[in-house]
């Protein structure tokens, strides 16, 4: 669909099973949440759904970490004990529902994963009755509600944090570039948000067709639209596995380069590493997880396990941190429990659950400068501080 540098491709690949594995669709089950104390002097229950049994052998690892991720999340908790359970799902709904069934027969307080949007929404409609809340494995705000919460960082936190920190610098006429189909669209809209609740100008929107001879169709089209409205940014859902590396290259030949106009993007920019090397991406602005609480957390789960992290299993680690805060405050986990303002601590940082089931992440903003990533903006330690 789209040509890349060859040191790019098999990276790339990664990425784009990574945005497959993670793309979902919507359902918004209704439900009450577990009420009382976490626990009575006891293990906590908790039942992790993950991918196993699938044979997919991408998401047979993914599924592996997750795991891991859990388990060190276990391990890490000072004076809560945690009763992890473990449930294969191979990936399909009906074994999800299935395995969350006999969680809750089991015991499980609370139910951490699964994967997927569709088994995400049959575990949340089968455990609502139940009062049962489930944890999912998503970014995607629009599967989320009622029971349903998503763990994974949202478009509306990215774009929310971005829009803030261009328009503190000076950045008021800014454009969207995207793509046309879903993911594209939702990002649209978050920035398109973003950037009015700062009180900027959104001078212009441009999508363009998700292959490569969409991209260079629309070349012309954000240069016009860029020239003519008096643009100061311009702002790209476009992501390392698809249009961005294209885009780097084709705006600047247009005119559009970054000397000109300021880059944003909505995905991270950093990796695969070789994407680094891009001039187009340099001075570009970006946002990302806390580094030093990434870089902690990946460092720690190399050595026990022997290779790096999925970029996703840290989600894995939040959710049990979430369920370990909770238990030694006293509490429970209903949704007022859950959705609490100050939140939790997890290994990207500070993140909390908002009562639509989406949820908000502390944020760096960072750049490519000479090819490395340079933090412009550190990411918030709290709620209410700075970058929020």
């Amino acid at each position: 669909m789209f040509a890349v540098p060859a040191a790019l491709r098999k990276p790339v690949a990664r990425l784009a099973a990574l945005a497959a594995l993670i793309a979902l669709a919507a359902c918004q089950p209704v439900a009450p949440g577990n009420t009382g104390p976490v626990s009575r002097g006891g293990a906590v229950p908790v039942a992790l759904l993950v991918p196993h049994g699938t044979p997919d052998a991408q998401e047979a690892q993914l599924a592996r970490d997750l795991e891991a991720a859990a388990r060190l999340a276990v391990s890490d908790l000072d004076g809560v004990e945690i009763d992890l359970r473990v449930y294969g799902t191979a990936g399909q709904p009906a074994q999800a529902r299935a395995a969350a069934l006999n969680a809750v027969a089991d015991g499980a307080r609370i139910i951490i994963g699964p994967l997927h949007a569709a088994s995400a929404n049959a575990v949340a409609t089968a455990t609502a009755d139940r009062g049962i809340n489930v944890l999912a494995f998503s970014n995607n705000p629009t599967i989320a509600g009622g029971n349903l919460f998503v763990l994974g960082q949202t478009f509306r936190t990215t774009a929310n944090r971005l829009a803030r920190y261009a328009v503190r610098n000076g950045k008021n006429r800014i454009m969207v570039v995207h793509s046309d189909n879903l993911a594209g669209r939702l990002g649209r809209d978050e920035i398109a948000n973003a950037v009015q609740a700062e009180g900027a100008t959104l001078a212009g929107s441009v999508s363009y067709e998700f292959s490569q001879d969409g991209v260079v169709s629309a070349v012309p089209e954000i240069r016009t639209t860029a020239e003519t409205n008096a643009v100061d940014a311009i702002f790209l859902t476009a992501n390392t596995a698809g249009a961005l590396p294209l885009f780097s290259q084709m705006l600047p030949e247009a005119g559009l380069g970054p000397d000109r106009f300021q880059y944003i993007g909505l995905t991270r920019w950093d990796t695969p590493p070789q994407i680094r090397d891009l001039p187009g991406v340099q001075g570009g602005w970006f946002a990302l997880p806390d580094p030093a609480r990434a870089d902690r957390f990946a460092s720690r789960f190399e050595a026990a396990q022997g290779s790096p992290p999925h970029p996703i299993a840290g989600l894995a680690y939040d959710g049990i941190a979430a369920v370990g805060a909770l238990a030694r405050a006293g509490r429970g986990l209903t949704r007022s429990d859950l959705t609490q303002p100050a939140g939790f601590q997890g290994v990207n940082g500070v993140f909390r659950f908002l009562p639509d089931g989406s949820n908000e992440r502390g944020l760096a903003v960072a750049t490519i400068a000479d090819r490395k990533v340079k933090i412009l903006s550190p990411a918030p330690q709290s709620f209410g501080g700075a970058g929020f």
